[in-house]
């Protein structure tokens, strides 16, 4: 079976050619930015997202042997293109079903999960929308929820993405995350501030006295 020659199958080779130790996020972006190019060019972003969507939430989760079968690397690409037709053909896309073939030939179908949170993060990137997981000591309602977005929508430059979380290890205040930076204001953290600063004066006046006392022994 012979798959149509497009931008994805570039972008395959591409990443195909990275070296194994390459992190596999790294090794996934470059399929996502394939993908979000060929869904862009066809008009098809948002549904690809959602079909991508559901094949990571409702397909592999539900069927978690079929991710076995796309993961292993003893199974033939020649029978994972059949798998793909006969799971997806009629139900997917020809952008996503095309999309998967490519991965296959490659031998990166176990990525997917990766792919998919790629693709994910790329498409918040062009749209200007930045993730944020803000977690507090307990839950916080609707009208907080819209104050703390309206605050780091004026200090992030563009639209935050709140996923909120409860820790109640937190005594209080919140823990601010945007991609790999935390910033973390929880009252329990400044107690951790404030005990480093107590122990920091402490081992310096002792220091500082232990200086004192040798330059007085030494006269």
């Amino acid at each position: 079976m012979s798959e149509p020659h497009d931008q994805n199958a570039e972008h395959a080779r591409t990443a195909a050619g990275i070296e194994p130790q390459a992190g596999i996020e790294h090794i996934a972006g470059v399929y996502a930015e394939a993908l979000l190019d060929a869904a862009g060019k066809a008009g098809e972003t948002p549904s690809m997202l959602e079909e991508f969507d559901s094949l990571i939430d409702d397909v592999l989760a539900a069927f978690p042997k079929l991710e076995e079968i796309f993961a292993s690397g003893l199974i033939p690409h020649d029978e994972k293109v059949d798998i793909i037709d006969r799971v997806f053909a009629e139900r997917g896309s020809p952008l996503m079903v095309n999309f998967l073939k490519v991965v296959s030939r490659h031998g990166r179908l176990d990525c997917l999960r990766a792919i998919h949170r790629q693709a994910r993060l790329l498409d918040d990137r062009r749209r200007g929308r930045v993730p944020v997981t803000l977690t507090t000591a307990t839950e916080i309602g609707e009208q907080q929820a819209r104050g703390i977005a309206e605050a780091l929508r004026k200090k992030l430059g563009g639209e935050p993405v709140l996923t909120r979380a409860t820790d109640p290890d937190l005594i209080g205040g919140a823990v601010v995350r945007l991609g790999d930076v935390v910033y973390d204001g929880s009252i329990a953290n400044r107690l951790k501030i404030i005990r480093k600063q107590m122990i920091d004066r402490s081992v310096h006046e002792i220091q500082s006295r232990r200086d004192r006392f040798r330059n007085s022994a030494g006269n």
